[in-house]
C-alpha cells in the first residue's frame, strides 16, 4: 500500500478545480507517470446539509463531488483535495466490490489507512460511520487530501465505487469566523499542550489520556472521554442527543502534539458511535449529558478512563479540564493565567441546582470536557463558557441517574 502511494505523482489540476479549492484526480494505482486530470466538479452542499447545532463548534464544510473508481488501470485511484484544510472524510455512495477486492481511504504518507471490502465488517477491516442515507462515511484522514484506491486484481472496466461527497476541515481562521461564542477564556489563555505537563504534572497528563475529540457528523467538535471501567462514554446533550448522531461521529483519541508547543499532532486512534444509552431531561436548567458506547471498543480500552465524583464539591477545591477547545490538539487548563502561578479552583460549587462555576479558561469546542479534582475525579461536565463564570454539570447528580449503566470504579 505505501509502495503505491509513494509512487503516485502530484498531477496538475484546471484553472477551475483550483478555483473550487479542490483537485480530484484520477491516475493508475501502481504506475502514475502521466495522470490526465478528470473534470473536477466540487461545490458546497446546500446550506441545509451543512452542520448546524446550538453551542457546538463548527469546524468543517460539507461539499459535493463526482468521483468514481473503476477496475480500468487509469481509474483505480482519485485524489480528493481541498487545499488547506485540516480533514478529509469521504462519503462512498455506493460500493460495488467482488470477493478479494477492497478499497482504502488513506493519507498520502500512509500514517492513516482505512480499509473497506464489500461486507464492510469493523471486526476485519475499518471503522466507519452513516448518515441514514444510502452508502457510508470513511473515517476522517488528517490533513488536506485523501487518496482512495481499489484494489482488485479483476482485468473487467466495471465501475467498482461512487464518491459523492466529502467533509473538509475548516483551518484555525475560519473556524473562528465561523463561530460566534461566549468569551471563556478569562484573563490570559493559560492552557498549554497536555504534553507540556507530562514531566510536571504527571498524574494530570496520565488521566488526560482518556479524552477525546469528538467530530460530530462531520462538521461539528465537542470534547468526550471514556467514564468507568466498560464501554462507555460521556459528553454534553447539546453536542449531540440522537442514534443518528451517535452513529455519525468519530471519537479521536491520543490526538494531541508530540512536543510543547510544536503543532505536530499524529491523527492518533479513531473510532466511531454505537449506542446512545441516555441523555439528560428537561430544559435549560438541565445536568445536559449524553451517555453513549463506541465500536471497537478494544482500540481504546489502552487510553485509560475516569470516574465520576459521587458526592458534591465545595467551593475552593483545586481542579484541572483537558479538553479539544477550537478543535486544537487536546489541551490542559491547570492554571489561571500564568504557568506555575494561580491553581485553577471551584469559584462556587453551588452556582445554581445544576452548576459549579470556575474561571478556568475553556473556549468553543471544550464543550462535554470533564472538570478534575485533584483527586483526579471528575467533579462536573463542562458545558457553559462565560467569564468569570465558566460552568460545569455537576457530576455527582449525573451519577444519581446514570449509575445503573456505568461502572464508576
Amino acid at each position: 500500500m505505501k509502495l503505491a502511494l509513494r509512487r503516485l505523482r502530484t498531477a496538475a489540476v484546471t484553472l477551475s478545480a483550483l478555483t473550487l479549492g479542490l483537485s480530484l484526480v484520477s491516475a493508475p494505482a501502481a504506475e502514475a507517470s502521466s495522470a490526465t486530470p478528470s473534470a473536477p466538479h466540487s461545490e458546497r452542499a446546500p446550506e441545509s446539509e451543512q452542520f448546524s447545532a446550538e453551542g457546538v463548534t463548527t469546524v468543517g464544510e460539507l461539499r459535493t463531488v463526482d468521483g468514481a473508481l473503476s477496475r480500468a488501470r487509469d481509474g483505480r485511484t482519485q485524489i480528493i483535495r481541498h487545499p488547506g484544510a485540516t480533514y478529509v472524510k469521504v462519503h462512498f455512495s455506493s460500493l460495488r466490490l467482488a470477493d478479494g477486492e477492497y478499497v482504502t481511504v488513506a493519507s498520502p504518507d500512509g500514517r492513516e489507512s482505512y480499509r473497506y471490502d464489500r461486507h464492510l465488517n469493523r471486526a476485519t477491516g475499518s471503522d466507519y460511520t452513516t448518515d441514514g442515507r444510502p452508502g457510508f462515511w470513511a473515517m476522517s484522514v488528517d490533513g488536506d487530501t485523501a487518496v482512495v484506491t481499489l484494489h482488485s486484481s479483476r482485468p473487467s472496466r466495471g465501475s467498482a465505487a461512487t464518491i459523492d461527497r466529502f467533509w473538509r476541515g475548516y483551518d484555525r481562521a475560519e473556524i473562528s469566523q465561523h463561530n460566534i461564542s461566549l468569551q471563556s477564556v478569562c484573563s490570559t489563555d493559560a492552557r498549554r499542550d497536555v504534553v507540556c505537563y507530562q514531566s510536571s504534572h504527571p498524574s494530570e497528563f496520565a488521566r488526560s489520556t482518556a479524552v477525546a475529540r469528538l467530530l460530530i457528523s462531520g462538521g461539528g467538535l465537542c470534547t468526550t472521554w471514556r467514564v468507568g471501567s466498560t464501554n462507555r462514554m460521556l459528553t454534553n446533550k447539546h453536542c449531540f442527543s440522537t442514534q443518528a448522531a451517535v452513529s455519525g461521529s468519530e471519537m479521536q483519541f491520543n490526538y494531541q502534539c508530540a512536543t510543547c508547543g510544536g503543532n505536530n499532532p499524529g491523527p492518533g486512534t479513531k473510532v466511531s458511535g454505537a449506542t446512545l444509552y441516555k441523555v439528560s431531561s428537561g430544559g435549560s436548567g438541565e445536568l445536559d449529558y449524553a451517555l453513549y458506547s463506541v465500536n471497537n471498543f478494544t482500540a481504546i480500552q489502552g487510553f485509560g478512563t475516569l470516574f465520576l465524583a459521587t458526592t458534591a464539591t465545595t467551593t475552593g477545591t483545586r481542579m484541572y479540564i483537558p479538553g479539544h477547545g477550537d478543535g486544537r490538539p487536546k489541551r490542559l487548563s491547570i492554571f489561571e493565567d500564568t504557568q506555575n502561578g494561580t491553581r485553577c479552583t471551584v469559584k462556587n460549587a453551588n452556582y445554581n441546582t445544576w452548576n459549579i462555576s470556575y474561571s478556568c479558561d475553556t473556549s468553543g469546542g471544550n464543550s462535554g470536557s470533564p472538570v478534575l479534582d485533584a483527586n483526579h475525579r471528575v467533579i462536573a461536565l463542562h458545558h457553559l463558557g462565560g467569564c468569570p463564570s465558566n460552568q460545569g454539570a455537576k457530576a455527582h447528580l449525573i451519577y444519581n441517574q446514570i449509575a445503573s449503566l456505568i461502572v464508576n470504579s
